[in-house]
């Protein structure tokens, strides 16, 4: 699908990356295979988005809930993390993607929060797109943390405007969420972007992460513009 072929292409896209590690399980695999294979679907889908034309593309790869997995497996997802980052961000470089981070960043490995660092600093003036990875983020966590930084400003209770709430939010300056596509079959946010997909669209494929392909975000984009966005008009 060309970025010309249809109108009302959503701005910005919302990923919750889900099915991991049922997709190892349904081939009897290790779990650490299936978080590889997963990983290894972002760069192509972050890609293809850009070639799409969406404005800004959001993965939800590691929630605040995500810690009270086996240490085993978390030290093998920052790991994965942090070689995705080395592996892929010089080419998003060079092909004008900005990267960000949302999320906790200090409680993170130091090294990855290294990484972290460097991307976003490198990135920073890039204009093609912009993609953000959530990591260690929680939607009701991002909200606390934006009222704690209002808070701190010394903003008087009548001055808090949703405006003034959504410039203090890990996506300050960024476009509210247009699709949130959750894959695995399953239909919830899990903290999610909440604040920024009041009036979102939602697709719940039930293909897997690791089997998320091109076709498969053609469907989801295309669902899309055949809906009609009301957006509290009716």
């Amino acid at each position: 699908m060309e970025k010309n072929m249809i109108k009302n292409m959503p701005d910005h896209i919302g990923i919750i990356i889900d099915g991991n590690r049922r997709w190892a399980k349904k081939r009897s695999v290790p779990t650490l295979i299936g978080h590889t294979k997963g990983i290894e679907n972002v760069k192509r889908i972050v890609l293809y988005a850009q070639k799409l034309g969406i404005r800004i593309l959001t993965t939800y790869a590691f929630s605040t809930e995500n810690w009270k997995r086996s240490k085993d497996e978390i030290d093998y997802l920052m790991n994965l993390f942090e070689k995705f980052i080395d592996k892929n961000i010089q080419e998003f470089h060079q092909k004008g993607i900005q990267f960000r981070h949302l999320g906790q960043l200090e409680r993170l490995p130091v090294s990855l929060q290294k990484k972290i660092k460097q991307a976003v600093d490198l990135t920073k003036n890039n204009q093609k797109m912009i993609f953000q990875v959530a990591l260690d983020y929680g939607g009701r966590d991002e909200i606390k943390r934006t009222i704690q930084k209002i808070i701190r400003k010394k903003i008087q209770a009548k001055e808090v405007t949703d405006a003034l709430i959504s410039e203090n939010l890990d996506t300050a300056g960024l476009l509210d969420v247009d699709l949130i596509i959750r894959t695995s079959g399953e239909q919830r946010l899990s903290g999610f972007l909440i604040w920024q997909s009041a009036y979102a669209e939602f697709y719940f494929p039930k293909v897997y992460w690791p089997d998320f392909n091109e076709k498969e975000l053609d469907k989801a984009i295309l669902e899309y513009c055949r809906r009609e966005r009301r957006l509290g008009s009716g």
